[in-house]
């Protein structure tokens, strides 16, 4: 399984950024793709994910902000990252996860600075 992440950059406080991550290779049906991040001191944590049968969970930071969203069709999974923080400021990773085997993008940094 091969992840291409795309997006993220500068944005200032308040503003709007999104991502989106294609998996290619051999699929399983039942997946669950998502978006973790980094920052430098603290663990990778989860920031949203999405099963193949759209049902989906977030964390607590980033509720009613953020929106996952995906396109089985096109493999593919977005985050539009909404009223983004300073704090939102982090490496973010695409993950893919089948049959208990986890697969990473290639992280993509979202800064968000005034």
């Amino acid at each position: 399984v091969q992840l291409q992440a795309s997006g993220g950059g500068l944005v200032q406080p308040g503003g709007s950024l999104s991502l989106s991550c294609a998996a290619s290779g051999k699929l399983f049906s039942y997946n669950i793709m998502g978006w973790y991040r980094h920052t430098p001191g603290k663990q990778r944590e989860l920031v949203a994910r999405m099963t193949s049968g759209y049902q989906e969970n977030y964390a607590d930071f980033v509720k009613g902000r953020f929106t996952i969203s995906r396109d089985n069709a096109k493999n593919t999974v977005y985050l539009k990252m909404d009223n983004l923080k300073p704090e939102d400021t982090a490496v973010y990773y695409c993950n893919y996860c089948e049959l208990g085997r986890n697969y990473w993008g290639q992280g993509t940094l979202v800064t968000v600075s005034s």
